[in-house]
Order: C-alpha cells, then sequence, then structure tokens
C-alpha cells in the first residue's frame, strides 16, 4: 500500500455500515502513551526524537507483516500529503505542522493509525463505522498490548500512565464518537444539547477536533478527563450519553417530516440541485449542502444515493483530496472550480461514473 492508494477507496469508518450509522459517523478511541527512558516530546532533543521514531517503527513494523501497514515518514512529505493524512483523520493537524522526527502507521482498512512523536510519544486510535466503543476498544487495547511487549511505557502506580498534557494522564484515553446532527441544528435545539454534556464533562468539538469548526453538521463528543477513571467508565460514560443524542436528533427528523415537510424537502432538493449543476463551489457551502443531502437520502427524500457515496463526498471535496485526485496543485479559484466539477461528475453519475466504485 502506498499514500497515493487511499484516495482510491474509503476507509472503513466513512463505509456507513456501522450500527446507528445514519447518525454515528464513526466510533474512535485514541491511546497516548510515551516511553519511559525518553523525555516529553516538548523538551526532547532531535537527537531524542529520531531515536524514538527509529525505535517506534521497529517494534510497529515488527507487530506483523509489513505488507499489512503502510508506514509513512510525516516530515519527508508534501504539504498536500500531510494535509490529505489530516482529512481522512489519519494524524492530527499538529502532527501534520509540527517539526522534526514524526510519522504515522496506518493498516490497510484505515481502521487503525499510530503516530509516531505527536504530542506524546505515541498516539494510537482506532476508528469504527457507527457506534461501536466495544469494538474499537478491544482493538485498541489488543494493538497497545503488542506494542507495550516490546517497549517500556511511562507509567506510576498511582497516577497511571504519564503523558505530555496534564489532562491525559491516567488512561491516556480519549473516547470519541462523531455525529451527524443536522435537525437539532435546524430546528435550534443543538447548543441546549451542548450545554447538557459540557455540565457532565464532555467536551464537544468540530470535524477536525480540537479547535475545528463543525463544518457540514459534524461533532465530536468526547471525554475530557482521564486521571482516576477506568477505561471501562470512560467507554460507558460516552456510551450511555451518546444514544440520547440520537433519540433527540431522530425525534427533531420526525418533527420536521410532520410539521415542516414542504420546508424539509425544499432545503433538500435545493441542496442537491445546486451540487449537481454548480460550476464553482466552496468546501464550506459543499459540506453544508452534503449535510441537508445526507440527512435527505436517510429520510428517503433522495432514492438514487447511498450514504457511502455521500460520506465518501465530504472527503473527496476537501482540498487536499481535489488536488491528489486531479493530480497537481490547485489555487482556491481553481480548487472550487475542480470541486464543483468532481461533484457534477458523481452526483450525475456522467458516464457511468460512480462515487460507489470507488469503494
Amino acid at each position: 500500500m502506498e499514500l497515493n492508494d487511499l484516495t482510491k477507496h474509503s476507509g472503513e469508518w466513512l463505509r456507513g455500515s456501522g450500527p446507528e450509522a445514519d447518525i454515528v459517523i464513526s466510533s474512535r478511541i485514541r491511546l497516548a502513551r510515551n516511553l519511559a527512558d525518553y523525555p516529553f516530546i516538548s523538551r526532547a532533543s532531535e537527537q531524542d526524537r529520531a531515536q524514538i521514531e527509529k525505535m517506534m517503527r521497529e517494534r510497529i513494523l515488527g507487530m506483523q507483516a509489513s505488507g499489512d501497514l503502510l508506514y509513512v515518514d510525516i516530515e519527508e512529505l508534501e504539504g498536500v500529503d500531510r494535509q490529505l493524512l489530516v482529512e481522512r483523520h489519519l494524524i492530527s493537524r499538529e502532527h501534520a505542522e509540527s517539526q522534526g522526527a514524526r510519522a504515522v502507521a496506518i493498516d490497510h482498512g484505515e481502521t487503525f493509525s499510530l503516530m509516531v512523536n505527536e504530542e506524546d510519544h505515541l498516539r494510537m486510535q482506532v476508528m469504527q463505522s457507527g457506534l461501536a466503543l466495544e469494538s474499537v476498544w478491544e482493538q485498541v487495547n489488543r494493538i497497545d498490548d503488542l506494542i507495550e511487549e516490546k517497549v517500556t511505557y511511562a507509567f506510576h502506580e498511582q497516577l497511571g500512565y504519564l503523558t505530555a498534557c496534564p489532562t491525559n494522564v491516567g488512561t491516556g484515553m480519549r473516547v470519541s464518537v462523531m455525529l451527524h446532527l443536522p435537525a437539532l441544528v435546524i430546528t435550534r435545539q443543538i447548543d441546549k444539547v451542548f450545554r447538557a454534556l459540557q455540565k457532565i464533562s464532555l467536551a464537544v468539538r468540530g470535524l477536525y477536533g480540537e479547535g475545528s469548526q463543525a463544518m457540514g453538521d459534524f461533532y465530536q463528543i468526547s471525554n475530557q478527563i482521564t486521571l482516576g477513571r477506568s477505561e471501562k467508565d470512560l467507554i460507558q460514560q460516552i456510551g450511555d450519553i451518546v444514544p440520547k443524542i440520537i433519540d433527540y436528533e431522530r425525534q427533531a427528523r420526525e418533527f420536521l417530516v410532520k410539521e415542516s415537510h414542504e420546508n424539509l424537502h425544499d432545503r433538500v432538493s435545493r441542496a442537491y440541485g445546486i451540487l449537481r449543476t454548480a460550476q464553482t463551489i466552496s468546501s464550506e457551502e459543499t459540506m453544508h449542502l452534503l449535510s441537508s443531502v445526507r440527512m435527505g437520502v436517510n429520510l428517503g427524500l433522495i432514492p438514487d444515493l447511498e450514504i457511502p457515496a455521500v460520506n465518501q463526498l465530504f472527503i473527496h471535496t476537501q482540498p487536499a483530496h481535489l488536488q491528489k485526485l486531479s493530480g497537481g496543485e490547485l489555487d482556491t479559484a481553481d480548487r472550487n472550480v475542480e470541486r464543483a466539477r468532481y461533484l457534477r461528475r458523481h452526483l450525475n453519475k456522467e458516464n457511468g461514473n460512480d462515487v460507489a466504485e470507488a469503494n
């Protein structure tokens, strides 16, 4: 597998086949770990970083046959390739933009990625489609055990795993679920939901995590505290609250169907029509319109589209993906034209070309 191969298919988390996948895009668990014999990244020298990266590369590729993993040296990548990995949620923006020796290992299905020398020496994450926290935990826990057989983690008997950021000390775990909540936004109930989440120490972030905006009505719900909480407790906290948010979103959708059907149908139809005919369109507008289309598909208002195809459009119309798919660098204006062309080609199934064929 090579980096360019990523644009030829969707990651498993985008397939729209998991539990509650009409509303829950993906479930993710991230573990932060540091090596006992090295300083944290913020205090590490260039030589430390290089040694950590070399050691982790050997340990990670030794976990299984190296042919099953794509191991990428982030420092050597062009900017568009770094952004591609961010858009696919395989590395963080901080990992893409920082300096020094750093890398990421990715499995073929993009269910897991292992970031070396991000904020911590190792950040491992597993993502799966839909609400599947238990399955995600089993996979990331298994990977963690395999790596811990080969290295010594920084660990304190009372505090737990030691991490660069104090909020991650303890389990080092961040449990998050990405939700698509357009009906709660339309009915203006979304702020009430967020206030309730904040009262129970859950964080709400945008599509690309901390510091990002909620484009396309996508929101990530995650725990804020790890110290003094077990892995089971953290998973249960998110696992208990997410079904309630799902219910609120479904109720809001039912309300729109019953009480405002004409306006809802008009909203969805206009969005679909613009995406199929636009000659130039920005990334932000595309996300906004695709959000309405995705809801319309789930409500049966657009019978000739499927959720995996819509999910892939969200990713393939992002700036780095567009440039990789078009084969060259594009400025903003050219990207907007290329984005519109891509949407027309796939949504109108020109020449029999369908997004779903890429899966």
